[in-house]
């Protein structure tokens, strides 16, 4: 890995400012924020480990190969930027600002997404077991083939959205949202459902192993099941659905 005080940068004729392999402390980056646009600055296999970036101005600014493990982005204005295939296990972006962000193929199992700005955000085939998203303002978020594996999602509305191969196993979803939605695959296995509503949604083709008969009755009146999935739950009483 290089030092930022060995800087490996190019400006490309759109102007944006390349910054490549380098180990990118809060000085560093505040060094280069006050030269140039967070808007024109990508930043390519940077290591921010660590580094804490809270409450800085990186509006538009792209990573693509980074890794921010256990780096602090609270409260930064991150709105608009573009990360792929980056790696931010446990990461807090706790108060950040991200309307608009797109995260792609990125490892950010074990974030901090509390009371998150993530209006229009989209995460897409990104690993996110663990994350915390509680009380994350999230009007406009997608999730898309994601593993959301014993995430804290609760509150969160997915009514009338297209929901495609989301692992939610083991999640929270109390008080979720789910009204008219279609699942295209995923798992909803052992999810906590307190108060969740599904009212109209499709359900047929997505994992309810461990969905008890008492839970069907409170959150899930009105949705739609297969075949397979009500054997399965009548099977409980020891009736045989054939």
């Amino acid at each position: 890995m290089i030092t930022a005080s060995t800087p490996l940068t190019s400006t490309s004729t759109s102007g944006t400012v390349l910054v490549q392999e380098q180990q990118i402390t809060r000085a560093d980056l505040l060094a280069m924020l006050a030269d140039t646009p967070a808007q024109r600055l990508h930043f390519e296999h940077c290591d921010f480990d660590g580094a804490d970036l809270s409450g800085l101005a990186l509006q538009g600014a792209q990573f693509t190969g980074c890794s921010l493990a256990e780096a602090s982005l609270a409260r930064a204005q991150l709105g608009d930027t573009r990360w792929l295939g980056c790696r931010a296990r446990q990461a807090s972006f706790h108060l950040a600002h991200l309307t608009d962000a797109r995260f792609h193929h990125c490892d950010l199992n074990n974030t901090l997404w509390t009371k998150a700005t993530l209006a229009s955000a989209l995460f897409a085939e990104v690993k996110l077991t663990g994350a915390q998203f509680h009380e994350a303002q999230t009007l406009g978020l997608s999730f898309h083939d994601t593993l959301l594996v014993g995430a804290d999602l609760r509150g969160i509305s997915f009514r009338k959205q297209t929901i495609e191969q989301l692992d939610m196993s083991d999640a929270d979803i109390s008080g979720c949202d789910f009204r008219d939605a279609v699942f295209e695959g995923g798992s909803l296995r052992d999810a906590h459902l307190k108060n969740a509503r599904f009212d109209g949604a499709d359900l047929r083709s997505v994992d309810l192993g461990g969905l008890r008969l008492a839970q069907l009755a409170q959150s899930f009146k009105g949705a739609i099941l297969s075949t397979d999935q009500a054997a399965l739950l009548v099977s409980e009483l020891g009736i045989r659905v054939m």
